[in-house]
């Protein structure tokens, strides 16, 4: 027996031909698009339809729509999209070892970057260091947290690269997941380890660096087979 797909809502149908018809015409912000009447008739669909998807559009900052000029094509705020992301419960629910793969990616991905830019800049090192030493210093495990998560945001922050940067509600999700084990972690040692990172960043040594914060995300990996 064939299982029945679900229908698409209308004005998703009409968002994604929205999306087409911009990138199909090499549309970039600022571009105006064919006014609500034009575009309503071009789907076949109503106003009201067309107007359910600009608004669901408008929200993730594709499109906007300004008073006395119409539709345009937006700038897209991914900031704005993904601070949502945290409290969405696929993320809850991934299978941890897939929570800290996508870790080791994403965030040993972007040291090339950040060796690149801190010899060019060594206001990163320090900036990094001290973030280091505010976490040496704390004593409370919630400030302990909040100063660990701060450390891997400045981190990819610190690559330059503004589109991945934006996802780091990855590290919100993480850390509410693996409270346990962060909290049964070797503190010092993670505590060293942060700081072997950014030395070994400052001396262009990519490829330790890369090794030192790959074992340190998968140092959760042995506390979860324990049951921690």
């Amino acid at each position: 027996m064939l299982k029945t797909l679900p229908r698409q809502k209308l004005r998703d149908v009409v968002a994604e031909g929205l999306k087409s018809y911009i990138v199909s015409e090499g549309l970039v912000p600022g571009d105006r698009l064919p006014n609500e009447t034009e575009l309503a008739e071009s789907f076949g669909v109503s106003r009201l339809s067309l107007r359910e998807a600009t608004k669901a559009l408008e929200f993730l900052g594709i499109v906007e729509s300004r008073t006395g000029v119409g539709l345009t094509v937006g700038e897209i705020d991914l900031q704005r999209v993904t601070k949502h992301l945290g409290f969405h419960p696929a993320l809850h629910a991934a299978d941890p070892h897939q929570l800290i793969d996508s870790r080791v990616v994403i965030e040993t991905g972007v040291l090339p970057h950040v060796a690149r830019r801190m010899a060019d800049d060594p206001a990163l090192y320090d900036s990094l260091k001290s973030i280091v030493d505010r976490l040496s210093a704390s004593r409370k495990f919630e400030v302990q947290i909040e100063v660990d998560i701060e450390f891997h945001r400045s981190l990819m922050q610190a690559s330059g690269l503004a589109p991945l940067v934006a996802f780091d509600d990855l590290l919100q999700v993480f850390f509410r997941r693996f409270r346990d084990s962060v909290k049964k972690a070797e503190w010092k040692a993670g505590l060293e380890s942060h700081r072997r990172i950014v030395e070994d960043l400052r001396d262009q040594n990519v490829e330790r660096a890369t090794a030192e914060l790959k074992a340190h995300i998968e140092s959760h990996r042995q506390r979860i087979g324990a049951g921690l």
